[in-house]
């Protein structure tokens, strides 16, 4: 799987424009606030159908622009895909997979796959269990539709529940009819349990092999899943604390009350590990994506590597490079680090300036007319 053609127009400060990046690493350099994670973010929104950096689609239009447009051309399985993204201020964003119109956000799932690295992946092991959710969610969804939509009608379901909970705290009588949203959300959350254990152990076992390598065996990495409800439990647990829940207006237990623990030589690595440890963590996980994605789909993943290298030492910055050598990457970055040089050429380097991409090999030609 390859992006042969990128266009854009509106999208945030970047400037109206057509790239052909090349099939390896391609690097877009330049100084801060220029529009590199931009063109990052413009990719995500093609294979995700959101922001990886807000909720609000509107933020992504051009401060002058009523509307933005985004082009991706895509190959595939020797065939074409073409996906498009149109923004507009004051209606829903449109997306269309080869011209055709998706009713359905499920329904772009799978056809560009993308593993993002970032130096807020930090938050992946320091943050709160929401943020290790959305991880956990957001490459479950990449990957299964079945999934997608399981997740949908659970937090579906767990807004009906939890209104009527409101409901019943003015009118008692209300609570023989809780079992029908019970059924539902006992039935889902089972399901999502399902799919999250078994993701997991795959993470685990892919990423503990990459940690290992990474740190020459000093660290012995465990990924668990920490279900807020155990599997089979749901319905006992949603008895039990009933009248909690009641109380509340709020359902307590459940899939969407999730966490994962990753620990190193059996300890808790946001609460014991040092800086570097969960910075190797968090990079042992994303590498492990690679290979779940290639192994769940046989395609390659796009890459995105947002000014990742800086916070690498050199030993690492090597490792991760070698590590993607061969796959299609996206790296931006304030200058061309040394561990890059080796995999770059005019061909897949482009420099940023306010909003304006430009290709190294365009600047060179200019230089030489």
């Amino acid at each position: 799987m390859q992006i042969s053609e990128v266009s854009l127009q509106g999208f945030r400060n970047l400037m109206e424009m057509q790239i052909k990046p090349s099939p390896g690493i391609n690097v877009f350099y330049g100084k801060n606030a220029q529009g590199k994670t931009n063109f990052l973010e413009s990719l995500y929104l093609c294979a995700m159908g959101r922001s990886m950096r807000t909720k609000y689609d509107w933020q992504m239009i051009g401060f002058q622009e009523e509307e933005s447009h985004i082009r991706l051309l895509i190959n595939k399985n020797n065939r074409k895909e073409r996906i498009d993204v149109h923004l507009k201020r004051d209606t829903k964003k449109g997306i269309a997979r080869n011209g055709v119109p998706i009713k359905k956000l499920g329904d772009l799932f799978g056809t560009l796959y993308t593993v993002v690295f970032s130096p807020e992946d930090l938050s992946l092991i320091k943050d709160g269990p929401a943020e290790r959710r959305r991880f956990l969610d957001m490459e479950l969804c990449q990957l299964s539709r079945v999934y997608y939509y399981d997740l949908q009608q659970y937090y579906r379901i767990l807004k009906q529940r939890n209104n009527l909970l409101r409901e019943i705290q003015k009118n008692s009588s209300l609570q023989d009819t809780l079992f029908v949203w019970d059924a539902q959300l006992i039935d889902y959350g089972e399901r999502v349990m399902a799919a999250r254990t078994d993701f997991l152990k795959r993470l685990d076992k892919i990423a503990t092999e990459k940690l290992n390598a990474l740190t020459g065996g000093l660290d012995a990495l465990k990924i668990i899943y920490k279900p807020n409800c155990e599997p089979g439990h749901m319905e006992e647990r949603l008895k039990r604390n009933l009248q909690r829940d009641i109380y509340l207006g709020s359902t307590n237990f459940g899939p969407h009350k999730d966490d994962i623990l990753f620990t190193i030589h059996g300890k808790d690595v946001k609460s014991f590990g040092s800086q570097g440890q969960q910075r190797t963590t968090a990079l042992a996980a994303r590498l492990a994506e690679i290979d779940l994605i290639r192994e769940e789909t046989g395609e390659d993943p796009i890459l995105l590597l947002d000014d990742v290298l800086s916070e690498l030492d050199e030993r690492r910055q090597k490792y991760l490079m070698e590590s993607i050598d061969g796959l299609q990457a996206f790296l931006t970055c304030t200058g061309i680090e040394d561990a890059i040089k080796k995999y770059i050429s005019k061909d897949n380097l482009f420099y940023v300036e306010n909003g304006k991409i430009v290709a190294e090999d365009g600047m060179e030609k200019k230089r030489n007319a």
